[in-house]
């Protein structure tokens, strides 16, 4: 096994410039508003100058004026989307309308969104408020959170009404090549990855990233689910694909090593539970958690996030027998270790 990754294409692309990472595989790197500032979209060569393009960015002015620099020269083919968070998905509807494309996604990833969107079954924002505050959430940052409102609308203002629906093993022949569709879960309901046997290339989405761990969160549509024991799971679909695939992520630098960054992952999360476990001494909140999962200070944006991952860790730990789920007279749902810890 290769012990560290490495990273054979380390200059960045300029905004709205194309950088070629593999014959016929092009990358474009977007910016975002969040501390995770950019997403990498990917342009794969189909017929004679055109190309299919994987995830979208997410909606701004400023994405869309470098989407038609990126597309001057080059005639878009079809649309694909590895799942609905908007920087992949947000601007799904205005490039369809713009260059008349169709759209390839997941059918629980495209109908996800729409949930989101239209804050419906358990996807709203007061459903998530009340999840989180059933978990020990503060009532500032509560208030934060119910005013920021629905900020996926933000990001993907508008949806796409049609799909041609991709299922886990499914090909799809570009420019002559076959990318064979990969789903994972945990991160998002049916994520799909492409991989290129031919030319040992992975697009990867937010199931594998070099440097950080995707985010694996529980929200109010399931609140006593186990994501994190689907990503691992998921992760396991990745395993057979070769040490030297080239993985090209949708945050951070393409790289090589594969498997390390698997052991990796699953390291970082059963160290991440052992942790916990310890923590767990006395009942606590998910919130009162947060702190022993991260360290650094979280804006509104993050803590969405940071309690959404702070209950798939204790929801895995309840699954793995090794806390226990309490409710509190309260109405809050706390959770502690059930013997020593591991």
């Amino acid at each position: 096994m290769q012990a560290e990754l490495s990273y054979p294409h380390p200059a960045t692309p300029e905004l709205g410039r194309v950088a070629t990472v593999a014959p016929g595989v092009h990358w474009l790197r977007m910016p975002l508003p969040f501390a995770l500032d950019h997403i990498n979209l990917w342009l794969i060569d189909d017929a004679e100058n055109q190309v299919a393009l994987v995830d979208t960015g997410f909606a701004s002015p400023q994405v869309q004026a470098a989407w038609r620099e990126a597309l001057r020269l080059r005639l878009p083919s079809r649309l694909i989307v590895t799942h609905f968070h908007p920087d992949h998905f947000g601007l799904a509807d205005w490039l369809m309308r713009e260059w008349r494309l169709e759209l390839w996604m997941s059918h629980s990833e495209f109908l996800t969104g729409h949930a989101v969107w239209h804050g419906v079954a358990g996807h709203s924002v007061e459903a998530m408020l009340s999840l989180f505050r059933a978990n020990g959430l503060d009532e500032e940052r509560a208030t934060a959170l119910e005013a920021r409102g629905n900020a996926y609308r933000r990001g993907a203002p508008r949806l796409p009404e049609r799909l041609h629906r991709l299922h886990d093993g499914d090909e799809l022949v570009i420019g002559g090549r076959t990318w064979r569709v990969i789903t994972g879960c945990g991160h998002s309901p049916e994520h799909v990855a492409l991989y290129c046997p031919s030319q040992k290339l992975l697009i990867s989405g937010d199931m594998l990233l070099p440097k950080i761990s995707t985010n694996v969160g529980v929200w109010a549509v399931s609140p006593e689910d186990d994501p994190l024991a689907d990503f691992l799971r998921s992760l396991g679909r990745f395993e057979h694909l070769p040490e030297d695939t080239l993985v090209l992520p949708s945050h951070g630098l393409p790289f090589v090593g594969l498997h390390a960054r698997i052991a990796q992952l699953r390291a970082h999360h059963e160290e991440r539970l052992a942790v916990l476990e310890a923590a767990l001494d006395a009942p606590k909140t998910a919130a009162e958690v947060i702190p022993t999962l991260f360290s650094r200070a979280l804006d509104t944006h993050q803590v969405v996030f940071a309690l959404g991952e702070a209950l798939a860790h204790l929801n895995h730990l309840v699954a793995l027998g090794r806390a226990e789920r309490l409710l509190g007279h309260d109405g809050q749902q706390r959770f502690v270790r059930t013997g020593p810890t591991h």
